[in-house]
């Protein structure tokens, strides 16, 4: 993507020599670095690109004791897309890991100068977020609130208090601001070069106007993301060092124009240079980062969508912490590589996503919303058939999934068009939906979970897969244990759940996204064995939940079979014939604690299956429903969620979860020993359930993630996950809860009583709310809601 910057003459006489003396000054630094050497024939690690990542990355492996290390570049040090980055040093960003990253830059690149002696221009101005509606300042004050509680100072302020931090700015049309002092601009080519000058006032990002600002030699350094961004380097050449590229007046021109409405008083000056520039973009706006599942030993860390500067030291730290000890000392699932599959890696699905993920970039983001590029990738077999009946639709890992279902009376435009971080239009319609499933039956199409089978010609499968799971799979055939592969700190890898089919064949079931993840951490530790075979099906079948009480009597009823617990017990695996289609694995299982039936069914049946189930079905009510409601059920039994809830720095300690069989029985298996170290010494945080007391559903703002969490006023950790329980009528946010010492700020044991002793908030927006925090499902509070209800009723009947 092409990326523009404008260099702009506050003082004429001055700045004009001040680029030209940069630049100069910028070759003459890159000239005596490029003097050539011969190449080592082999080292411990081999680092390509000399830009600000490439270059922290082997500041970090050296800093941990490696020095076998050779760092290539193929043209000069910092001559790709750092010679031309701005220089802001922000840490206001959505993801906490971001945030961290941003943060530990800021400090690194602080130290640099004292420590290399090579000048980096570092200078702390401070930063200023405009808003200029009500949404936009929700946003910032979510950002804020994660910002406070990992230390980084920042505040809102008024258009007033902006007028004052920077006097040139028009702020006529904001209705607010966020200000974070110790942000810092630096000279990004120095800092590149210290890990192998700027003015004393504010940077100003108006992302409405789609502008950053920042002062440059004396003049004013302004860029943006357009709206319309030129894809550049679409058939994969490159340039050796990175050149500016060809001015472009009529493309620059909405920003340029919101330059000058933000700052009037530019009008008269001088426009001194248009820097046109490349930069690489993400197709989820976030940066790559890790091993590739198809090269062992071959680590990424690259997309930085324009905050390298902000990034890079951070990033460096963790990929080398990646390499170096095995795992990063942070949790950056959401920042893995292996979140992305082959499909998306196709030129024409990344020319089309970038090209929509540039102008997001200072786009507001409410929560769940969607891409809308690059769709239609992976669709279930129903497709066709659920978009018909008013299927409104998210994407997972390339795979269309239904959200919920519009009613025909419902206005379809009004409904996507609305997007608000409080009650959505949604509401009223995904309740609707729970309620059938509590009440009658419902049926998701499911089919985007990921679905591996492993079998063996003798007991290999086994035992690999003991060696290999936390929980104990020698059960009976057709039984299902829910599970998780750990690695060697504990920590989940990946969370499922797996059936036994005989005595030498397993069907495993994962989250969408863990598709390329858990197929790479499986091929990684299982032998390589000609008898052991490793299958991915997951296209192979359509998943259809069949939810609800009356989901017995459904398949009852096209199975002719008897379905009830005494003769279909929980967690079991049959294969059945459903309709006229025969092989259909049934599952007493649902994913949500609610009774029902997943059943996996060959594709070229799927169309079959699900006719029959709707029509079986119309006498027990059943209707379609979407991951929403899936959702709502979920959280409100306390099932956690792969990614947010349980990552590979979660226990399933922590969690309360399973191992403990393997535990008892003394059975080896992969994270053994850390999870008995924990049981001995304790853990340091404990997955924990928050029920909102004082929040008003239709006025206040919701809780989505990340929210911080506060215990007796100190604060504990953040949320991970929320959504609204219909049945308890109240919102139901999920987190980890730490115990930070008040002296040292250390982390100490998390014990239950710990938990239950405190009296707990959460913030949303700056706004706190009291919540109920429990360790366990909330069973208690369903009975009294239902007698409750009894009661109301029995009082209408008297009446």
């Amino acid at each position: 993507m092409m990326f523009y910057r404008l260099l702009s003459i506050v003082g004429r006489q001055r700045a004009s020599p001040g680029w030209q003396n940069w630049s100069s000054a910028r070759n003459s630094a890159s000239a005596a670095e490029a003097r050539s050497m011969a190449l080592p024939t082999q080292a411990q690690v081999v680092v390509c690109g000399g830009g600000i990542t490439g270059t922290s990355v082997a500041h970090h492996q050296s800093k941990m004791g490696w020095k076998d290390i050779v760092l290539l570049e193929q043209g000069r040090l910092a001559a790709g897309s750092t010679r031309f980055c701005a220089g802001i040093l922000s840490t206001a960003r959505h993801l906490t890991i971001e945030q961290k990253m941003a943060d530990y830059s800021n400090k690194l690149y602080h130290q640099l100068e004292q420590e290399t002696g090579i000048q980096t221009g570092y200078t702390r101005t401070g930063s200023i977020f405009l808003a200029q509606t009500q949404d936009r300042l929700i946003s910032l004050k979510r950002i804020n609130a994660g910002l406070n509680v990992i230390g980084i100072p920042s505040e809102i302020i008024s258009p007033k208090k902006v007028a004052e931090l920077h006097h040139l700015l028009n702020v006529h049309d904001l209705v607010g601001a966020m200000h974070v002092p110790e942000d810092a601009v630096v000279s990004s080519a120095d800092v590149a070069l210290a890990l192998a000058s700027a003015a004393s006032q504010n940077a100003i990002v108006d992302a409405d106007g789609r502008i950053y600002i920042r002062n440059w030699q004396g003049g004013i350094l302004s860029g943006g993301f357009e709206k319309n961004p030129k894809p550049i380097f679409t058939e994969g050449k490159n340039q050796l060092e990175i050149q500016n590229l060809q001015e472009d007046w009529d493309h620059f021109e909405p920003l340029l124009s919101s330059l000058l409405r933000r700052m009037p008083e530019l009008e008269t000056l001088e426009i001194m240079k248009l820097v046109n520039c490349p930069e690489t973009f993400t197709p989820d706006m976030r940066c790559i980062m890790g091993e590739s599942p198809a090269v062992q030993g071959y680590f990424v860390l690259a997309g930085m969508n324009s905050a390298g500067l902000s990034f890079g030291g951070g990033a460096g730290k963790y990929l080398a912490e990646w390499m170096v000890h095995g795992y990063p000392s942070e949790n950056v699932w959401e920042l893995d590589l292996k979140r992305f599959g082959a499909l998306q890696s196709s030129r024409t699905f990344l020319r089309h996503r970038v090209m929509e993920v540039m102008p997001l970039m200072y786009d507001l983001k409410v929560p769940r919303w969607d891409f809308q590029t690059g769709r239609q990738l992976r669709t279930s077999p129903l497709y066709d058939r659920l978009d018909a009946q008013g299927a409104r639709w998210m994407e997972k890992h390339g795979f269309e999934r239904p959200k919920y279902f519009v009613p025909p009376d419902k206005d379809l435009l009004a409904l996507e068009q609305s997007k608000t971080f409080y009650k959505p239009d949604w509401f009223d319609i995904v309740e609707s939906e729970v309620k059938c499933c509590k009440e009658a039956v419902c049926v998701i199409d499911m089919s985007s979970f990921t679905k591996f089978e492993i079998t063996s010609t003798g007991d290999q499968a086994l035992e690999v897969l003991q060696y290999l799971f936390s929980n104990d799979l020698d059960v009976p055939v057709g039984h299902i244990v829910h599970t998780g592969m750990l690695n060697e700190g504990g920590g989940y890898e990946n969370d499922c759940s797996i059936a036994r089919l005989n005595k030498r064949s397993f069907f495993m079931i994962s989250p969408t996204d863990q598709q390329v993840h858990c197929w790479a951490w499986l091929k990684k530790h299982m032998p390589k064995d000609s008898n052991l075979l490793l299958e991915d099906v997951t296209w192979k079948y359509t998943a259809l939940n069949l939810i609800g009480p009356r989901a017995v009597d459904v398949l009852s009823e096209l199975s002719y079979a008897p379905m009830t617990p005494d003769h279909f017990p929980s967690l079991f695996c049959k294969e059945m014939s459903v309709g006229y289609a025969k092989g259909i694995r049934v599952m007493s299982m649902t994913h949500t604690g609610e009774p029902g039936f997943m059943l996996y069914i060959p594709i070229e049946y799927a169309l079959h299956v699900y006719n029959e189930v709707m029509s079986v079905g119309q006498k027990y009510g059943i209707r379609n429903a979407g991951y929403y409601a899936l959702r709502s059920l979920r959280i409100e039994k306390f099932f956690a969620f792969w990614g947010q809830d349980i990552n590979n720095l979660t226990t399933p300690l922590e969690c309360g979860r399973e191992s403990r069989v393997k535990l008892e029985k003394g059975m080896d298996f992969i994270g053994r020993d850390a999870l008995l170290q924990q049981k001995q010494n304790g853990v340091y945080k404990r997955l924990t359930m928050f029920i909102l007391d004082d929040h008003d559903s239709d006025l206040d703002l919701w809780p989505w993630w990340g929210e911080p969490i506060y215990r007796n006023g100190q604060y504990v950790g953040k949320t991970t996950s929320s959504a609204y329980s219909y049945s308890l009528e109240r919102h139901v946010c999920l987190g980890f809860v730490h115990n930070f010492s008040e002296d040292t700020g250390e982390e100490q044991v998390v014990t239950a009583d710990f938990i239950n002793r405190g009296e707990y908030e959460i913030d949303i927006a700056g706004y706190r709310f009291q919540a109920k925090a429990k360790l366990y499902p909330v069973a208690s509070l369903f009975t009294q809601k239902r007698r409750k209800d009894d009661m109301e009723l029995s009082d209408l009947h008297g009446k």
